[in-house]
């Protein structure tokens, strides 16, 4: 399908207006082709971001209570700091928990820093969430 419509997105792309929203439409497409067939080439990547918009919603509904961010260094803080809470969901394990792991261990090496990546199976069980 994804071939089809890449056909289709080229056969257009000369017949419309570059300017029309349709002709923006293909263009934008096009550009952005590599991204639009990622998960083509990764099994792991879903077909739908709804996960990660349903992971995001708190964030935007509450963007007044991020007013620290007004700053490019703050909005960078803010913005790792909700990507690892929410990778952490993502994986089964508890925020707090993992922040004070995270917090808490000084990793000798550089290799070290795998161990701590949420997915890894050596993050204590503490840190994990436990389904009944």
């Amino acid at each position: 399908m994804l071939e089809a419509y890449s056909r289709w997105l080229l056969q257009q792309r000369g017949k419309v207006l570059s300017k029309s929203k349709l002709g923006e439409v293909i263009t934008y497409s096009l550009n952005q082709w590599e991204k639009l067939t990622a998960f083509l080439k990764d099994g792991r990547l879903e077909i739908y971001n709804n996960r990660s918009e349903r992971s995001i919603k708190p964030f935007v509904i509450g963007r007044k209570n991020w007013l620290f961010a007004n700053t490019p260094r703050g909005a960078k803080a803010s913005v790792t700091i909700y990507s690892v809470i929410e990778t952490a969901k993502e994986n089964g394990l508890n925020p707090f928990q993992y922040l004070k792991c995270l917090f808490f261990e000084d990793p000798k090496n550089p290799q070290a820093l795998d161990d701590l990546m949420p997915w890894s199976q050596k993050i204590p069980l503490t840190c994990r969430v436990f389904k009944s």
